[in-house]
């Protein structure tokens, strides 16, 4: 039996499934890596995202382009707006104490979840693509669609990364990581760089529901997987570390990828537990984390 048509899609298809895990486990590391919040609501943006690309699909006339390219930049901001309400609202107000934040976060789920239910309905909504060319090779044809959404993560994380490497709000952000209490000493107000970055995350995680969902139905339950696979991301990469999240989505995107193809998604999801054990086992920071001083 020829493997080669059998790799190449193995590889296709776990370069998609990294590309969408990378967005929203970046939103995940990044909200934890600053404020220190584990984000148990952080699969509903992702839902969002996808829901909203939906409405805007159905509210906008014309070709399907126009619509999801209007969601693609609507949804990830009106998600933003919505995990910015929610920081001032409820995790500011509790001074973002760990234990209060989680049981905060929990309650932000189910009031989403429940929200997208009674305004968006249980049934599955399908998107229609912007385009639906499709590459041919030597063995099969593949969805150009599926290579954009690639391309778009690429380019997204890459703007990310601009960011906080090369521009005055990154810096303070990395300030505000390394040492509140100075960067407050130094007029950093850091209840507003806390909002922004919740919003930030937020916003990454609804772009990747927004990519996905022409692939994948939306559905006011379709938060969980992705909020499971991130925190394995995060854990296999290290907590807070950005280039470790980076590398562990690809990691674990690609090995689904292979394994779903050649075997079973049961087994790619049972090799992605074994490897967050493993990695608790010998190097419980992470691949990219730091060890505690």
């Amino acid at each position: 039996m020829d493997l080669a048509p059998y790799l190449l899609l193995a590889l296709l298809e776990g370069m998609v499934q990294a590309s969408v895990l990378m967005l929203t486990a970046l939103g995940l590391s990044l909200v934890f890596g600053v404020m220190r919040v584990v984000n148990v609501a952080h699969g509903q943006f992702f839902m969002l995202g996808a829901v909203g690309a939906w409405l805007c699909a159905q509210a906008i006339p014309g070709p399907p382009a126009i619509g999801f390219a209007v969601a693609l930049i609507a949804a990830p901001l009106a998600v933003g707006a919505i995990a910015w309400a929610a920081d001032r609202a409820i995790l500011r107000r509790i001074g973002y104490d760990p234990e209060g934040t989680i049981v905060s976060t929990i309650g932000l789920l189910y009031i989403l979840q429940q929200s997208a239910l009674i305004g968006f309905g249980p049934d599955a909504r399908a998107v229609d693509p912007p385009f639906s060319h499709t590459l041919r090779t030597p063995w099969f044809g593949y969805s150009s669609y599926k290579l954009f959404i690639v391309a778009v993560a690429i380019a997204l994380v890459a703007a990310l990364w601009l960011i906080l490497r090369r521009t005055r709000l990154g810096l303070i952000m990395r300030a505000t990581q390394f040492d509140r209490e100075t960067a407050q000493n130094f007029g950093i107000r850091v209840d507003r760089v806390y909002s922004a970055v919740f919003a930030v995350g937020a916003m990454l995680a609804a772009a990747g529901g927004v990519l996905v969902v022409p692939n994948q139905q939306a559905h006011y339950l379709m938060g969980t997987d992705p909020l499971l696979l991130s925190f394995v991301v995060v854990i296999v990469g290290g907590l807070g570390s950005l280039p470790g999240t980076i590398a562990a989505a690809v990691l674990i995107g690609l090995s689904d990828g292979l394994l779903s193809v050649f075997f079973s998604p049961t087994l790619a999801a049972i090799a992605s537990t074994l490897l967050v054990a493993l990695v608790l086992i010998f190097r419980p920071q992470g691949l990219f984390g730091r060890a505690a001083a």
